[in-house]
């Protein structure tokens, strides 16, 4: 069998990291680089091949660590330079790429460069953040929203300006029509390629350029009472605007001075939107995230035209790619439920493109419910009441049934699920049958099957709730069957031979004609040549 080529990012898995959750090393409740560093062996065993690091930069921590104070260094929370080396080297010995964080659409309000900025309306970086004059009335200049709550716009008593920023006020919104900041992002990721990192995750990439005109924002005719506020606004002229094409290739092109590197791109867009992120003749990102699974519909029909609208408009040679879990959005387990949760994970590991899996979703850990005077996140603090509160995805890792689940001697920065006693990664570990063996044979079909990396996707017909489909590869066949209900399923198949079930046992049964799935069960089936 013949191998196309590939690079690492297209046959690797991802899997993302919240550094503050997932060890800490030191006793002080928050989760470090050398902790990360503790755990390699774990990931190397999963067999992921590149870790995403959520920020380490310097940060006053208004919203933990996307607030950026100093774009070159490591926040002492997490530890020093000298650790970030070390994490750096002893992932690259165990084989693991790490890809940075970078957020260059703001910063905090105690960057340097933001104190400058403020300092006086004629200063040399007045024009590196985004000022604009009241409105004859006083008023902020446009009616765009945060999407932290209220006006984007902060009033600056000494220099009679707004300021724009689409998160908290502590977030000032940095002018990327200003080609000086361009240039600072830019050697701030030459500068981490320089140190060893093998690419970057580009936050919230879609905001980059706002209207050159600054005109106010329509309103949202669907939208709907318990809804997040800003979403009353349909952000026309405050994201996705054309220009932001421009700057996404010019840090491609920046990312491609160095060897073997990727660019990532956040974008919660709709599909025909998303993929314009890729650029003109892929001069783009190389992944624009695809999110759609995070919000999607769980059955059979919503997923099956998902699949196809997103492969029907992905840019010719643009390689796919699948989310299902982050910082920003709920446990899987707790938004399809526990016995779906497997079938996720067979899902996502099996679709045409690269996979990112968030830690812990990997031992089924569930959303965590947050009492009020716990709440840490400054979108549920500003948005209260609504669900929008973050916390409850970032608890910390469940490691073992020790106390504080292994992850700390201290007392955690965000409470535990009591089902860490049982629901961790050293007690699935040793379950030949749990969720954690189940994703640890995935991801080694994945490195073992080139269908599974290089094979086109084909959707089959299924009846009822069964989203079926196969990944053809040099003559090479394997047919993927998921029930996305409780109840039984069957589905006409070719010949074959069962590689994987999602409950772990049915390895080696021979089909032929019929397939017959169990409710909540997903199989995975090596097709004979016919």
């Amino acid at each position: 069998m013949t191998t196309a080529a590939t690079v690492w990012w297209q046959a690797g898995t991802i899997y993302q990291i919240y550094p503050r959750s997932f060890q800490d090393s030191n006793g002080d409740g928050i989760g470090d680089l050398a902790g990360i560093v503790g755990r390699l062996p774990y990931l190397r065993q999963l067999g992921v091949d590149a870790i995403w690091l959520s920020p380490i930069f310097p940060s006053p921590m208004a919203d933990f660590g996307y607030d950026i104070s100093d774009y070159i260094g490591i926040d002492p929370i997490f530890g020093t330079s000298a650790d970030f080396d070390a994490l750096v080297a002893a992932a690259h010995g165990h084989g693991l790429k790490i890809i940075l964080d970078l957020v260059p659409n703001h910063t905090s309000d105690q960057h340097p460069w933001f104190i400058e900025s403020r300092s006086s309306s004629d200063n040399p970086k007045r024009d590196w953040y985004i000022w604009r004059d009241p409105k004859p009335d006083g008023s902020a200049p446009t009616n765009w929203m945060s999407e932290f709550g209220g006006s984007a716009w902060q009033y600056d008593e000494a220099t009679g300006q707004y300021y724009y920023h689409a998160f908290l006020d502590k977030q000032p919104d940095l002018n990327w029509r200003n080609p000086a900041v361009r240039d600072a992002i830019h050697e701030v990721m030459r500068f981490w390629m320089r140190r060893g990192v093998d690419g970057f995750r580009v936050d919230v990439i879609w905001h980059l350029i706002k209207d050159e005109e600054f005109r106010d924002n329509p309103t949202n005719p669907n939208f709907t009472a318990g809804r997040p506020p800003h979403e009353a606004f349909l952000a026309l002229y405050s994201t996705d605007r054309p220009e932001t094409l421009d700057v996404v290739s010019e840090m491609r092109r920046v990312v491609d001075e160095f060897d073997d590197r990727v660019l990532i791109g956040e974008v919660y867009l709709p599909v025909d939107r998303l993929v314009a992120y890729y650029g003109k003749d892929l001069s783009g990102a190389h992944l624009p995230f695809n999110f759609a699974l995070l919000s999607a519909p769980w059955n059979a029909f919503s997923i099956r035209e998902l699949i196809a609208r997103y492969e029907a408009a992905l840019p010719l040679g643009a390689w796919p790619n699948w989310v299902l879990g982050n910082h920003d959005r709920p446990r899987v387990a707790s938004r399809v439920g526990t016995a779906q949760a497997r079938v996720a994970a067979m899902l996502l590991l099996t679709l045409r493109g690269t996979p990112t899996l968030y830690y812990g979703d990997e031992i089924g850990m569930k959303q965590v419910p947050i009492a009020p005077d716990q709440v840490q996140d400054p979108l549920e603090k500003n948005v209260p009441g609504i669900g929008v509160g973050r916390d409850g995805c970032r608890t910390p890792m469940q490691w073992g049934g020790t106390e504080h689940a292994g992850f700390t001697t201290g007392e955690p920065w965000l409470p535990l699920d009591t089902d860490y006693l049982h629901q961790n990664a050293a007690a699935l570990a040793t379950d030949p049958h749990s969720i954690l063996s189940l994703y640890v044979k995935l991801i080694d079909l994945r490195k073992r099957m080139p269908e599974l990396v290089f094979g086109g996707y084909e959707p089959v017909d299924a009846a009822g709730d069964v989203l079926a489909y196969r990944r053809v590869y040099d003559g090479q066949m394997v047919l993927i069957a998921l029930n996305l209900s409780g109840e039984p399923a069957s589905l006409h198949v070719e010949a074959g031979e069962i590689l994987l079930a999602t409950g772990l046992d049915r390895y080696g049964e021979n089909v032929s004609g019929q397939l017959d799935l169990r409710g909540n069960e997903g199989v995975l089936v090596k097709l004979r040549p016919q």
